[in-house]
């Protein structure tokens, strides 16, 4: 092992030549996948005026963080396979670590702040305009970020400030856990603390969901109408959807203990929490959500088939 710390060694795809290309090639794949969908729907929301409303305002933040957390992580891989090298600057390692648990941090925020709009949506209507108003949808984003980007100081300051025995890294990023096995100190207990501290509050955003989402399929039942019912629900789906992804990719992940060695396992565990959920939010918010889907096709100059649609379902209906 090297143990020259000034320099990281991070994780190879594969030491066979023609598994390294197939791995680089699936990575930029997903990567090119993640950016199109996430500028895609930025797009949609940003060209449409009808989607300025604070549910697809939430919708962008989440989007950017996505696009964030993957050009974090994966350029460098790609760049790593094709170049031939393993290497990462300590300095290069403390950025990802300080701003992919920024990122991670920021998303489950969001989503708690999005479960919230949704449950002022359903359950207090008629006072939406007033709670859910710019200078409030302002001033949640704002403390998203910055309560994110200070549990992430807080975290990578106790990562760093123990000695590490190993520069060799079982992972193709510079992963918490994955340092935190390299510790020689005691001073890890430090950064140990504070994991338990992010999971306690991930715990208090996820406890809010869900105490929100009863509310809201409580008030849901009370809609006398199936189709009030259906409409409300159609509303809350991709949010529950993104929601249940993100929990359960990202506690398979870290409530694993990290292996001694590199496995196949442990790097399909890794794109399964870190790449899969910002690849899939765009599809999965596009798919059910009649809005987007129009936003995109203004956006690409198809109004002719929106209006050809819509006078068909008109003919239908009579």
């Amino acid at each position: 092992m090297d143990n020259d710390t000034s320099v990281f060694l991070l994780l190879e795809f594969s030491k066979i030549w023609e598994l390294k290309v197939m791995y680089t090639a699936i990575f930029l794949i997903l990567y090119l996948m993640t950016i199109t969908g996430n500028v895609l729907i930025i797009s949609a929301v940003a060209f449409d005026s009808h989607l300025h409303t604070p549910m697809y305002f939430f919708l962008v933040n989440l989007a950017l963080q996505d696009i964030g957390s993957v050009s974090l992580i994966v350029p460098k891989s790609i760049i790593n396979s094709i170049i031939n090298t393993q290497h990462i600057s300590y300095s290069g390692c403390v950025a990802q670590v300080l701003l992919f648990v920024f990122f991670a941090d920021s998303d489950i925020s969001l989503l708690t702040v999005m479960s919230y709009d949704r449950f002022v949506a359903i359950c207090n209507p008629l006072r939406y305009e007033m709670i859910m108003n710019r200078k409030a949808c302002t001033q949640m984003i704002g403390s998203v970020w910055s309560a994110s980007f200070l549990n992430a100081v807080l975290n990578t300051i106790g990562t760093f400030t123990t000695s590490f025995c190993s520069n060799v890294i079982n992972q193709f990023y510079c992963e918490v856990p994955q340092l935190l096995k390299l510790a020689c100190s005691d001073s890890y207990v430090i950064e140990i603390g504070g994991i338990v501290f992010s999971f306690t509050l991930a715990f208090g955003c996820f406890a809010f969901i869900i105490v929100t989402y009863i509310q809201i399929f409580i008030a849901v039942s009370k809609i006398p109408s199936v189709q009030g019912r259906k409409k409300a629900f159609s509303t809350c789906f991709p949010h529950l959807t993104v929601f249940s992804l993100f929990l359960f990719t990202s506690s398979f992940a870290y409530l694993r203990t990290p292996s001694d060695a590199p496995s196949h396992f442990d790097f399909a565990i890794t794109i399964m929490y870190a790449i899969v959920p910002p690849m899939l939010n765009p599809l999965i918010y596009s798919l059910r959500n009649k809005d987007i889907n129009v936003a995109l096709s203004r956006l690409f100059g198809l109004k002719t088939l929106i209006s050809v649609d819509k006078s068909r379902s008109r003919h239908m209906e009579i």
